[in-house]
């Protein structure tokens, strides 16, 4: 909510511009997605149309009918939208979203054939294994234990303490809390299941960090500029068999 509608679309046009300079974006090893408030989505549509430029939305709701002031999943897939950003940090603490809600909402979108973007992190600072416990055990509520359903998911690792810092959580943290969850999700075939770290994420990052596929950005995304950076980054660290997915931005 940074942004007012006519912002956002020229916003929007600047990150076209930046992914239309990189031709290599086409081949799909590094997947770029934006993910702008929801009156924006239709317009957006129609300006990302051609561009490899994934649509995403901020939130769903968990199923179509009497649910004044949600929007269900299937109308966003009807808009374009090809991911959804589920259980946020703020969703969670000021809104009151917790695990059944979070799982129904995940349910929901695969239903609907939305990819679930499910944010996930530890409220505070704790030793990298404790903190993928903490983030393994939030996947595993939000597929109810359904690991064939938690295949399907893109995980955003936002440490809750890192989300708006003046810096991210160091890289060293970072890489030691996702090559742990990894080895935990391995148990269930899901070694390979992309991850990408928020919180602050910026240029610069995504070269120090070990097993992470990709970032989350924020506020750092509001410069295109930025955006187009985190862009090379990836293409220049991705390899054929590892996709990137770089980017996000409210």
């Amino acid at each position: 909510m940074y942004m007012g509608y006519a912002q956002s679309l020229a916003w929007l046009e600047q990150l076209v511009a930046e992914v239309e300079t990189r031709p290599a974006l086409v081949a799909g090893r590094v997947v770029p997605f934006v993910i702008p408030s929801h009156p924006v989505l239709p317009a957006a549509a129609r300006l990302l149309q051609g561009s490899p430029l994934v649509l995403g939305a901020q939130n769903c709701g968990w199923a179509d009918g009497p649910w004044t002031g949600e929007v269900s999943p299937s109308m966003l897939a009807e808009l374009g939208v090809g991911l959804v950003e589920i259980g946020h940090a703020e969703r969670r603490r000021y809104f009151a979203e917790d695990e059944a809600m979070i799982a129904l909402k995940v349910s929901a979108a695969v239903d609907a054939g939305l990819t679930p973007l499910l944010c996930v992190g530890e409220p505070e600072v704790l030793e990298p294994e404790a903190a993928a416990d903490t983030v393994f055990g939030q996947i595993k509520a939000a597929v109810s234990g359904d690991w064939s359903l938690a295949s399907k998911l893109v995980i955003a690792y936002e440490p809750v303490w890192a989300i708006g810092a003046p810096e991210p959580a160091s890289a060293a943290y970072v890489s030691q809390a996702v090559g742990t969850l990894r080895s935990a999700l391995a148990q269930h075939g899901l070694a390979r299941l992309p991850i990408i770290y928020g919180g602050s994420a910026k240029p610069g990052l995504l070269p120090q960090l070990d097993g992470v596929s990709g970032l989350f950005l924020g506020r750092f995304a509001h410069d295109a500029s930025n955006f187009g950076r985190v862009l090379d980054e990836a293409l220049s660290f991705c390899t054929a068999d590892a996709p990137k997915t770089p980017s996000k931005g409210h």
